[in-house]
């Protein structure tokens, strides 16, 4: 093969990939999106009408819900589609139509058309916006047509906000349109638009008026489309390079650009992070906006530290990563983490401080763009934004959610005080001491000061030192006044080392607690992985999370798992807990559909509790439920990361537990059917040939001699029929153990089933004359492939139950049909059927209907059956008849069966 077919041959890591994605993209229901610049512009109508068309076609389609907005021709188009009734919801008084999820999900169509994706949800629904309603009935394998403007992108929200004057509230992140399947683009030049809306084809004559005073100004319907025909030709764009890749038309190299939004404290937070996502949408790039955490910003109020949350959970929304960083100065440590993750753009906000406090600290953008060298750097406007009285009380940040803040009065005490005890000090030793050695004991206080209570009381402390310094030992004494000049380059020496020292002590103390936090984390980490790694049974592995989640998030724990059955169960307060405010709906929810639920997130957030499902790599475990004293202590990046850290240990220890088990199961199992089977094997060995004798004495006592009496014959009939029922036990017996050991080698042949029937009734002639056997087989039944002696043991022991199982005179039938790929055969009696329930248990070895019986038996002859049928590449299963009588059908592959020419 030439060198360069090689080089083009796609990458096996690539093939396997798309494959994975292809197949997971299978299962779920394809999203078609009919996007517009604008309303009027027919998408709903488009999309009525492609639905009418592919309904001629034979398609199945059902509308889910359709806003005609009194559109009559956009209503005759509903004529013939079938309507799902709409969910009435009360509220406020008044009572609104919405879409009913769980009627769709019920009736799960082909397809169903859901009207206006961006469109908010009566408040106490399932979910607030209708997206997450579409993205569950997706998940349920069901195909959605839906319709979506421009506006309603979150990445252009603010974009179509400066451009119309009119902030849209109903958004749907970018990422939900990206992952549609089709988009159709429905456009309108804005003169037909304008056209449609005089005629009243859009709105009432009287709502069109006040929109093309407003909105539908022509500049603004230019623009709006603009955005629309380039956000589809984006679209278009990634399609066609993805189709390059997967046909691998072309081997391209090109470095991956990655994106680092800067989020601050300050204003502009959300059109910093718009603006980052619509340029990484621009540029095809990852992007991850992270937030600084410096000694400076500790001291954020509630009310601000709440705004960077909402701003890092918008940034997560519209596809970025998140993280939150901790370091001395925002510069080096964001440049840092850039470096460390291949970061080739910066974005960042501009400043809005001028004046004085510009020139002494320039702004994050200036000080990036001259220490960044290979980095780009973006500068986004900031808009203005007044600050709420809530904002403006400063509390304490703690890094530790378990450290308690001191209150800061005392260490501007300490200060003092420490001001105090080295003069006294310096004024005891001052006889032995030079004025450069008394320094050095102020030094030294202020140092004390900087390391325990931190910056601001150490320069407090610097001031008050070179004060104190100046007033008692700097002639002349006791006076602010200074003799001599040069001793002012003195005191400028020890405020500038004083500060300096200052700023160091407390740059080393938050460096120390960040440390100690994280190495808390780490330890934390560890001892929980240790802990889980010695328990035996879930309900340890519960008792140790919650030990390790109560402390580590300050919340109540609560771990809800499976049954056989798949439902969760809640449980029981532990001794000394609260009830807490479980829904075990949403627990059920979250355990179906894998996703996080409650407080915090996008599924039922009015929940008080934040649900996390336990996933395994190979399922979900359970549901864990937390209920946090303080909201940020789950919902800060570090600390949702962390939490998913516990979550996924907390799985893999109880999958690792079920499948402990599940392995000791089997090998107890796997003992027991060697023990079994050996022993039915050595047992039917040893009885066939005394029972083989025993039966054919029992024959030849008539033949001895003269005829026996009437009564000696009867016994000598019952020894020889006892003798043979036993004999055809042990067969059974025989039979069950080389079943089960895999010795029987099928004899396959071509043969009509009518013969395997036939024989086997002649075998049960006897026990049959009391019954109506009745047999309807098809005279085009093709031949089948079988083993025809297994397969006539397999319609013995079904006869042979039906003849014991039923009074004399009830009806045996035995039936067949060709579905094709297989041929089904049934063999049903109108006797008392099987014991409901226990269908299935039936063909289980030794288990009989009724435990305690005249009717002789070991429970093993359904067994046999299953074992030969599966042998066969067949099924069976038994059920009770709706008629009354039990019905057991057999099922088996047709193959291809060999062309029977007739005799002539």
């Amino acid at each position: 093969m030439p060198a360069n077919d090689q080089d083009n041959r796609p990458d096996p890591d690539t093939l396997l990939a798309r494959i994975e994605a292809d197949t997971e993209r299978e299962q779920r229901g394809k999203l078609k999106v009919f996007f517009g610049a604008c309303p009027g512009v027919g998408k709903t109508y488009a999309m009525l009408s492609a639905a009418r068309a592919l309904q001629s076609q034979g398609r199945e389609v059902v509308v889910g819900l359709v806003e005609t907005h009194g559109r009559s021709e956009t209503a005759q188009l509903l004529d013939g589609l079938e309507l799902l009734p709409p969910k009435v919801v009360a509220y406020q008084g008044r009572e609104l139509r919405e879409f009913d999820l769980d009627a769709a999900l019920a009736r799960k169509p082909t397809l169903l058309l859901v009207d206006e994706l961006a469109h908010s949800n009566v408040p106490g629904s399932r979910h607030p916006k209708r997206w997450q309603d579409v993205e569950e009935l997706l998940a349920a394998g069901i195909d959605v047509w839906t319709t979506v403007n421009v506006q309603h992108l979150e990445s252009l929200n603010d974009i179509v906000g400066n451009i119309t004057g009119i902030q849209v509230r109903e958004t749907l992140p970018d990422r939900v349109f990206e992952q549609a399947a089709e988009v159709a683009l429905v456009d309108l030049t804005p003169d037909e638009l304008m056209q449609r809306m005089k005629e009243g084809k859009v709105y009432l004559p009287q709502q069109a008026e006040r929109a093309i005073r407003n909105f539908f100004r022509k500049g603004n319907l230019i623009a709006l489309r603009e955005l629309a025909l380039r956000r589809t030709a984006d679209r278009v764009d990634a399609q066609m390079r993805e189709y390059r890749t997967d046909q691998a038309i072309e081997t391209v190299w090109q470095a991956k650009e990655r994106l680092l939004a800067c989020i601050g404290p300050g204003a502009g937070g959300d059109r910093l992070v718009r603006a980052a996502a619509r340029l990484a949408a621009d540029l095809h790039a990852d992007w991850i906006a992270v937030y600084v955490e410096t000694p400076a910003l500790q001291r954020l109020s509630e009310a601000n530290r709440d705004k960077i949350l909402r701003t890092l959970a918008l940034a997560r929304e519209l596809g970025a990563e998140t993280a939150t960083l901790a370091g001395q100065e925002d510069t080096q440590t964001l440049l840092a983490y850039a470096v460390s993750r291949n970061v080739s753009k910066l974005v960042v906000g501009k400043s809005l401080r001028t004046g004085l406090s510009r020139m002494l600290r320039a702004p994050l953008s200036d000080r990036l763009s001259a220490l960044a060298e290979d980095v780009d750097v973006y500068v986004v406007a900031h808009e203005a934004e007044a600050r709420s009285p809530a904002e403006a009380v400063s509390t304490p940040f703690i890094l530790d959610p378990e450290s308690v803040p001191m209150a800061r009065w005392p260490g501007y005490v300490w200060a003092g005080v420490a001001c105090a005890l080295a003069t006294v000090l310096a004024q005891v030793v001052s006889p032995w001491l030079d004025l450069a050695n008394i320094i050095m004991l102020y030094l030294l206080g202020v140092v004390a000061v900087a390391v325990r209570y931190g910056q601001g009381p150490a320069i407090l402390a610097s001031f008050l030192c070179v004060l104190a310094f100046d007033f008692f030992f700097v002639p002349p004494k006791l006076s602010f006044s200074v003799a001599d000049t040069r001793h002012l380059l003195t005191f400028s020496i020890m405020l500038g080392v004083g500060l300096t020292i200052s700023r160091v002590a407390a740059s080393l103390r938050y460096q120390t607690r960040v440390a100690m936090y994280r190495e808390r984390r780490t330890r934390a980490l560890n001892e929980l992985g240790r802990e889980l790694a010695g328990a035996l049974l879930p309900a340890d592995i519960v008792d140790i999370s919650h030990h390790h989640l109560e402390g580590l998030f300050q919340s109540q724990v609560c771990i809800l798992l499976p049954d056989l059955q798949e439902k969760l169960h809640a449980p029981a307060p532990l001794p000394g807990h609260q009830e807490l405010p479980l829904d075990p709906a949403i627990a059920q929810w979250v355990y179906d559909h894998q996703q996080p639920a409650g407080m915090g997130t996008q599924s039922l957030p009015g929940a008080p509790m934040y649900y996390l499902p336990l996933k395994a790599p190979m399922r979900t475990r359970g549901v864990l439920a937390l209920l946090p004293s303080q909201k940020r202590l789950l919902f800060q990046p570090e600390q949702a990361r962390l939490l998913e850290t516990f979550a996924a240990q907390i799985a893999l220890a109880l999958e690792r537990v079920h499948f402990v088990e599940v392995a000791q199961d089997a090998l107890v199992r796997m003992e027991s059917e060697r023990l079994r089977n050996g022993l039915l094997s050595a047992l039917s060995h040893d009885l066939r040939t005394p029972l083989t004798v025993l039966a054919g004495l029992a024959d030849s006592l008539p033949l001895a001699g003269p005829p026996l009496p009437e009564a000696q014959a009867e016994i000598a009939q019952a020894i020889r029929t006892e003798s043979l029922r036993t004999s055809t036990l042990v067969s059974n017996l025989l039979d069950m153990a080389r079943l089960q050991e895999g010795h029987v080698q099928l004899r396959r042949e071509w043969q009509p089933l009518e013969e395997v029937v036939g024989a086997s009734m002649q075998i049960l002639a006897i026990p049959l004359a009391r019954h109506e056997v009745v047999v309807n087989l098809p005279a085009d039944l093709p031949l089948l492939e079988l083993d025809s002696v297994l397969m006539e043991r397999v319609f013995c022991n079904l006869l042979e139950n039906a003849a014991k199982y039923t009074p004399a005179g009830s009806r045996i039938e035995i039936a067949a049909r060709n579905e094709g790929d297989r041929v089904t055969i049934t063999v049903a009696d109108n006797g008392p059927g099987l014991p409901p329930g226990r269908e299935e248990s039936l063909f289980e070895k030794f288990t009989r209907g009724q435990d305690e019986s005249s009717v002789a038996g070991v429970g093993l002859g359904l067994a046999i059956v299953r074992a030969i049928v599966q042998a066969h590449k067949g099924t069976v299963r038994g059920e009770n008849r709706p008629e009354g009588g039990a019905r057991f059908i057999i099922t088996l592959p047709a193959g291809e069966p060999p062309v029977v020419v007739p005799e002539i």
